[in-house]
């Protein structure tokens, strides 16, 4: 079994904000498999199950705000008798360029606080694939109002025209256990 755990807060007040580019990412590879976000609230999160190649794979997206992510990844990785191998976290990461996407297993919070509640409430060994949003923006509004801002037309059409795409690729990669660490940009 494996789950991907993407990183973003819930709510409609949030759809596109840099914050949910790991909801954004995980939406579009649920999209692409023709699957369903099911809320769970045993999990504090909403799941899709699917199954590939005849292993069980949960999407997930937590229902806790992005400081509490770990919350939810807690209560699954408990509850499924899972592993941090079995795990892919998804998320934003302003020290990236956008357009950036990085990869790796384990590594530091770099000051994430969805990061912070995942090594606090399961440790930091886990595979993720970070993607990067940071502009010019940041510097000028600060970087709680940036990470809450909604991505440009410009920038929504690399998110769908290159970051979802690669992303998902990376997902593949994890799922089909190939995944390794490295970076790529446009």
């Amino acid at each position: 079994m494996k789950v991907i755990l993407a990183l973003g807060n819930p709510g409609d007040k949030y759809t596109n904000t840099r914050h949910n580019a790991g909801f954004l990412t995980i939406d579009k590879f649920a999209a692409e498999l023709n699957v369903n976000f099911i809320n769970k609230p045993k999990f504090a999160a909403d799941i899709a199950e699917l199954n590939l190649s005849g292993e069980k794979i949960l999407l997930v997206k937590p229902n806790t705000y992005y400081n509490e992510v770990g919350i939810a990844a807690r209560a699954i990785m408990d509850f499924y008798k899972l592993t941090l191998d079995d795990l892919l976290i998804i998320h934003d990461d302003t020290d990236l360029d956008f357009g950036k996407i990085r990869v790796r297993k384990g590594g530091r919070d770099a000051g994430s606080n969805g990061l912070k509640s995942l090594h606090a409430h399961i440790g930091s060994d886990f595979w993720h694939i970070r993607i990067g949003t940071d502009s010019l923006l940041r510097k000028q509004i600060g970087s709680v109002d940036f990470v809450l801002s909604k991505f440009n037309s410009d920038e929504q059409k690399i998110l769908h025209s290159w970051i979802f795409p690669e992303s998902i690729k990376l997902i593949n990669k994890f799922l089909d256990g190939t995944i390794e660490s490295f970076s790529v940009k446009l």
